[in-house]
């Protein structure tokens, strides 16, 4: 994610087909790639790809018959109307019924697997178990672009070329080390990829075997898959039994109280916070501040250091609260 490629895939939502051109006018980047054209570009690619030890057989497999691909950009530039939904709207639309009740039947189904994965990376198999729900509802919407178009698209259209780019080179690395053919290599628009949604340099970094079949396979391996979140959490951080957070009443205006200023769970239930139900916090020393979602009617959470590292993976804070609330809900 992150993500972050995140951000960009969440764009989509909502959107409608909109009727822009190819390439936009006025920024220089976008002029020199569109003045040399689409194989020029790939011509550079190319030469990069080989200085960075791809093989020539994955280059040509990987762009044989590649073009640009115009509904990439559409959604690349799409930009949504208005502020954008609530917090209560996020939450009821993202920890739905729906959602929670088929989060509850994939980690049934994989209770054993994540259970080994917590063994390996002490991280919460309910929690890696909400990621995959909210970045793929448990594996079953990967997305439909072919990755290697789709990098190439956004990084010949000169926004973020640079950025782009380099993914596409991890792409052809990523192919070249056998781990996935060019015609499997499927995911978002934006390049995000597999169960997970890793743009390809956090594959490079932190996908993992976990099947030990000698392929990091995160677009067919469930084992895989959970593994790589799981590696990618313990990776940024993650504390072993420690909670994301929850929500909380506060006792009064929450502007009194330093957003920044952690305090033990015990110091909380001092001042006066309460569980969202009215019941007592816990009595403990884990750390925690407060934390307000985006565009809401009030509510406030007290968030520790598992929901930074939730972050991590997605920064913004609606989704981080999201993933907690999944997490609680799945198991």
């Amino acid at each position: 994610m992150r993500h972050r490629s995140s951000a960009q895939r969440r764009a989509v939502l909502g959107a409608t087909a909109l009727a822009l051109p190819l390439f936009a006018a006025g920024a220089p980047d976008r002029a020199r790639a569109a003045s040399g054209g689409f194989e020029a570009f790939l011509d550079g690619v190319r030469a990069d790809g080989r200085r960075a030890g791809v093989s020539a057989g994955t280059i040509q497999r990987a762009f044989a018959g590649l073009k640009p691909n115009p509904r990439v950009l559409e959604l690349d530039r799409f930009q949504p109307e208005g502020p954008g939904m609530t917090w209560e709207e996020y939450r009821e639309k993202i920890v739905s019924a729906t959602r929670v009740e088929n989060g509850r039947r994939a980690f049934a189904e994989s209770r054993r697997l994540l259970d080994a994965i917590e063994t390996r990376f002490r991280v919460s198999p309910r929690v890696v178990a909400a990621i995959w729900g909210m970045e793929t509802n448990y594996g079953t919407n990967t997305g439909g672009f072919g990755v290697i178009e789709a990098l190439a698209t956004l990084a010949y259209d000169g926004r973020r070329s640079a950025y782009f780019r380099s993914e596409l080179l991890a792409a052809l690395r990523v192919l070249d080390s056998g781990h996935i053919s060019p015609g499997r290599m499927r995911g978002s628009w934006a390049g995000a990829m597999g169960q997970p949604q890793f743009m390809p340099s956090n594959f490079e970094r932190l996908a993992v075997d976990f099947d030990g079949d000698g392929r990091r396979d995160i677009w067919d391996s469930r084992a895989d898959a959970l593994g790589s979140i799981a590696h990618y959490l313990s990776r940024h951080g993650w504390r072993e039994g420690e909670p994301w957070g929850l929500e909380v009443l506060p006792p009064g205006p929450v502007e009194r109280y330093d957003a920044d200023n952690k305090r033990p769970l015990r110091e909380w239930a001092r001042l006066g916070f309460r569980r969202a139900d009215g019941g007592p916090l816990p009595v403990s020393e884990v750390e925690m501040g407060l934390v307000q979602p985006n565009r809401s009617a009030g509510k406030v959470f007290l968030g520790g250091h598992n929901l930074r590292v939730i972050r991590r993976y997605n920064p913004p804070v609606n989704y981080g609260l999201a993933v907690g609330l999944l997490s609680d809900r799945v198991a």
